[in-house]
């Protein structure tokens, strides 16, 4: 057989027509900081596993969550301006997409129009997994209100006549990543998620949030007690880290599985 007529060698695994698409991730916050501080881990863990992150931020925190730059006398434009830089960095650190929709916060308004933006990251985006506020939150308002919309979208998402560009999505499920303060907030740990192995980025995104520095060592206390929390519902002897990290998520919606696990 003459190397003209040979058969063509087959493509790499996982390359050509037949390629499984990666997982795909989206995350619904309120503000430039959330995705870092209630879901880093769960995004660098996404990511590093090779699977599509997208953030739909929907405000940069200019108002309500930017309190140094205001105090340091920073006008409007500017502070959107350093919150978007430091988003962009903590989400490149986690190795995530972010996409800003600058809706404005405090208040964030819900619209047919947001809704509708984001139906469309819904269907561009296709989704296995979203992550976004849970519902209660009598301390920040912007909070509930990102946690409708997402909510909304996805349901809009999946229906056919729907109008818009793209094709509809599934029922991807929904995961609330934790308040700050969830006492308060009708939040219950229903998943920890085991961050250890990602932890020092998580860190390093954090660490891109100047304007919160305050949170730094708050959300670093948190991952420990959640990481103690782990360990004994995990059971004995499963080898984990005796410094483990993690990060509390709740399930709106039921969990579809073929055994109990």
């Amino acid at each position: 057989m003459t190397q003209a007529n040979a058969p063509a060698s087959p493509p790499p695994e996982g390359a050509g027509a037949g390629r499984t698409p990666a997982r795909s991730t989206l995350v619904v916050t309120a503000h430039a900081g959330d995705f870092v501080w209630r879901a880093g881990g769960a995004i660098a863990l996404a990511a590093s596993r090779g699977e599509k992150v997208t953030i739909a931020c929907l405000t940069f925190g200019e108002r309500g969550e930017s309190a140094k730059a205001w105090r340091e006398g920073r006008k409007l434009d500017e502070i959107k301006a350093m919150r978007r830089d430091e988003a962009e960095r903590a989400a490149a650190a986690l190795g995530a997409e972010v996409r800003f929709f600058d809706a404005g916060d405090y208040p964030l308004v819900e619209s047919a129009e947001l809704t509708d933006r984001l139906v469309t990251a819904y269907r561009e985006t296709q989704p296995d997994v979203v992550l976004t506020h849970p519902a209660e939150d009598p301390y920040n308002g912007d909070h509930p209100a990102a946690h409708r919309m997402a909510l909304q979208a996805r349901i809009l998402a999946q229906a056919i006549g729907y109008p818009g560009e793209g094709d509809i999505i599934g029922a991807p499920p929904v995961f609330y990543f934790e308040p700050h303060q969830p006492e308060m907030c009708g939040f219950t740990p229903q998943v920890l998620l085991d961050i250890t192995e990602v932890w020092d980025t998580k860190r390093k995104a954090m660490e891109c949030l100047a304007a919160q520095q305050h949170l730094w060592d708050y959300y670093t206390d948190l991952a420990v007690r959640r990481g103690v929390q782990l360990r004994r519902n995990a059971g004995p002897n499963l080898g984990l880290a005796h410094r483990t990290m993690a990060e509390a998520y709740m399930r709106p919606y039921p969990q579809i599985a073929k055994e109990l696990a």
